[in-house]
């Protein structure tokens, strides 16, 4: 290393505070590690969050999607967010819990889910995916992804019958055995793939 032998002068303490500090900034990152910031999944800027007691999902609150209040909501929903243009129903972000008997894992929940996605949908994917959560959480962060694209049917404020349409699901068992899904369904377009994966990547399993 080079400097001056025997002297201690004022490189060699501006390196020694230099060291500490980079010392210090590695502790904290370890620290941090070990904390509920790594269980706890990102949310991108301008996203809201619902919180229900299995699970935590973000949605894009910045493109016009707003938490429906409770009393509004179907009973089969825990929570949901809406996008509405000029009193259509363009977006939802959906959270259902115990919406099947029977189920113990992410196949069962998820084969229970698609199942209930309609005859006027087409898979694009299904895929394995590991939510964020505690490790305490266990296999309870083990889920199922589904792709689909299908056509709007025109009911309940929702777009005119055939608008083509797009979705994305996950569905688990959270680590109290209760099975749940997360959907996203929006007009075709209107969502891009990015999106999508972010709105995958924001769910933490509690």
């Amino acid at each position: 290393m080079r400097g001056s032998l025997g002297v201690r002068g004022p490189r060699t303490a501006r390196r020694r505070v230099t060291s500490a500090a980079v010392a210090v900034a590695a502790a904290a990152t370890l620290l941090a590690g070990c904390g509920g910031d790594e269980d706890t999944a990102s949310v991108p800027e301008g996203w809201g969050t619902l919180d229900t007691g299995s699970l935590r999902v973000g949605y894009p609150k910045n493109d016009g999607y707003a938490e429906q209040p409770a009393g509004e909501r179907a009973k089969a929903n825990a929570a949901v967010a809406l996008k509405e243009e000029d009193g259509i129903r363009t977006g939802m972000v959906s959270v259902q819990l115990d919406f099947a008997t029977g189920v113990h894992d992410a196949a069962g929940a998820a084969a229970a889910a698609g199942a209930g996605i309609g005859l006027s949908t087409t898979r694009k994917a299904t895929e394995d995916v590991r939510l964020a959560g505690p490790d305490s959480a266990g296999e309870a962060r083990d889920a199922r992804r589904i792709d689909y694209d299908f056509t709007a049917d025109g009911q309940e404020d929702t777009p005119n019958a055939g608008t083509p349409m797009t979705g994305v699901l996950v569905a688990g068992v959270d680590a109290k055995g209760v099975p749940f899904v997360v959907r996203l369904n929006a007009v075709k377009d209107a969502v891009d793939a990015k999106d999508l994966d972010a709105f995958v990547g924001s769910i933490t399993v509690k």
